[in-house]
C-alpha cells in the first residue's frame, strides 16, 4: 500500500508547523517539516551539504530539490511507508520542488490535496519577529523574512494554484 501524503502550505509564519503537531496528535499522521529536516542535515556533524543549506536558508532561497526530497523520503522510510499517513509541512514550494517530487515519488505515493494557511503577510511577519527572539533560527530577522516573503509570494503561491486548479486544495483561514 502507498502511503498517504498532505502537502501543507502557506507562507513564512502562517502556522504551518503549530497546526501539523496538533492534525499529527489528533488523528496519526506523521508531520514532516520540510525546513526542520533541512536545518537538521545542515547541524548534522560531518554533513555534505551543510554549508549549502546554510547560504540558501540565510539568503530565504529554495534550497535545491534533489536534497530537499531525498531527506523528506528517507524521513517517510523510517516511519511507516506502507500504512504512514504524512503532513509535509512547507514542501513543495515551487515548480521544481513538485516536479523532483514526481521523479523521485509520484505514483509511489497517495497524494490527496494541498492544506493551504492563508495569512496576511502583516500577521505572519509579526509572528515570525516574536518567534525570532528565542527561536536562535539564522532566518528569523527582518531582512530575511521579507526575502522569504518574496520568494514565496513568486514561487509557492503558484504552486498552490495549481493544486487549486485541480480541485486538490483545501484553503484554512489562518489569521489567528
Amino acid at each position: 500500500m502507498a502511503p498517504t501524503v498532505v502537502f501543507v502550505l502557506g507562507g513564512p509564519g502562517a502556522g504551518k508547523g503549530t497546526q501539523c503537531d496538533l492534525i499529527e496528535k489528533e488523528f496519526g499522521f506523521v508531520h514532516l517539516s520540510a525546513g526542520d529536516l533541512l536545518r537538521e542535515e545542515r547541524n548534522r556533524e560531518g554533513s555534505e551539504y551543510g554549508d549549502l543549506i546554510e547560504k540558501y536558508i540565510r539568503e530565504g532561497a529554495i534550497v535545491p530539490v534533489e536534497i530537499t526530497v531525498n531527506l523528506l523520503k528517507r524521513a517517510m522510510e523510517k516511519h511507516d511507508w506502507e500504512h504512514g499517513k504524512f503532513l509535509i509541512d512547507g514542501f513543495p514550494r515551487n515548480e521544481d520542488n513538485l516536479d523532483g517530487w514526481e521523479r523521485v515519488l509520484g505514483g509511489k505515493v497517495d497524494e490527496k490535496f494541498c492544506l493551504f494557511f492563508d495569512c496576511p503577510e502583516d500577521v505572519m511577519e509579526k509572528r515570525l519577529l516574536s518567534r525570532g527572539k528565542t527561536s536562535g533560527r539564522s532566518d528569523d530577522n527582518l531582512e530575511s523574512i521579507r526575502k522569504r516573503f518574496r520568494t514565496y509570494e513568486a514561487e509557492t503561491r503558484p504552486i498552490i494554484q495549481r493544486f487549486a486548479a485541480k480541485g486538490k486544495e483545501r484553503r484554512v483561514n489562518a489569521d489567528r
